[in-house]
């Protein structure tokens, strides 16, 4: 846009700065991405504060030493309320529907926190294609309706996980739903967890995430329609990459956040490099870690 279009002097403060992010979409996605990846990190981070000192010492997931230390923060009610949901077992009944709703948002939360900061490069590939066409006057979808798409895949998984969390802690002997699990069901998550990294669907879905540029610029189009449904597409191929590694918070504690940002760095630094050796890697480790399990458990 140019000339007139171009000129919002007219307008009030307020409307300057709207108009403003309105013509520079990258800044806008900028500070959404990343105000919620922090905001998911601290509400975590002062829900697994809650759940150490909940714990006992010594039957508490790794890192719980640590946390202790850590002040409580003030929250607002709501959020008491949605962590003493998370972290308080409760009998699988009619009464339990707002237990599960609060598990699929921490599991969403978990997502935007570990998952949403590795889709940073297909995200700005975007925005750099966008500003291409922008620049000649085309039509553009606005990059947010691409990270809506990709948060509404990992939404339907939050809710998948958070049915496995209630299966889990039914069969389990753990206290608290967020509790890790032990023996035979943490093993089995490794072993899961393990073998899938050598995969060749996993590998399918890791070369699709590494290479965005080509999905995104083979399927363009003006419609936020169907740029939220690309959006669905590589939140999907996201979603193949990393859900078996998801498993490994049930061994370590859900709410186990020291785990979830290693896990979170580990997806970040595998879509990043070519060839298989993170992925090898990682799985060897997993499955010794299975195995080591499965022998102390007989």
């Amino acid at each position: 846009m140019t000339g007139q279009q171009d000129d919002f002097s007219h307008l009030d403060r307020a409307g300057r700065a709207t108009a403003g992010l309105a013509r520079h979409p990258r800044l806008t996605v900028n500070i959404a991405i990343g105000g919620g990846i922090l905001l998911a990190w601290f509400i975590l981070g002062a829900m697994a504060i809650r759940g150490a000192e909940g714990r006992l010492p010594g039957a508490g997931a790794p890192g719980d030493v640590v946390l202790r230390y850590l002040p409580q923060l003030p929250l607002p009610d709501f959020l008491d309320r949605f962590f003493g949901l998370c972290l308080t077992p409760a009998p699988l009944d009619a009464g339990s529907g707002a237990q599960f709703l609060a598990l699929i948002a921490m599991w969403f939360l978990m997502a935007v926190a570990a998952m949403l900061p590795s889709a940073a490069p297909m995200i700005r590939t975007y925005c750099e294609i966008a500003e291409t066409a922008r620049i000649k006057g085309e039509p553009v979808a606005h990059p947010l309706a691409l990270v809506a798409g990709y948060l509404c895949t990992w939404l339907v998984a939050s809710a998948g996980f958070a049915v496995l969390t209630l299966i889990v802690h039914a069969f389990a002997s753990s206290g608290r739903l967020l509790d890790p699990v032990s023996g035979i069901a943490a093993a089995a998550a490794l072993l899961v967890a393990g073998l899938y990294q050598f995969s060749s669907l996993k590998q399918a879905c890791l070369t699709k995430c590494r290479n965005p540029f080509s999905i995104l610029f083979s399927n363009w189009s003006a419609e936020p329609s169907r740029i939220f449904g690309l959006g669905l597409e590589q939140g999907l191929w996201c979603l193949g990459c990393c859900w078996a590694l998801m498993l490994v918070m049930f061994a370590v504690g859900t709410m186990n956040v020291f785990w979830m940002a290693l896990i979170g760095l580990f997806t970040l630094i595998e879509k990043q490099t070519t060839g298989r050796v993170p992925s090898r890697v990682a799985g060897a480790i997993l499955l010794v870690w299975a195995v080591a399990l499965l022998v102390v458990s007989a």
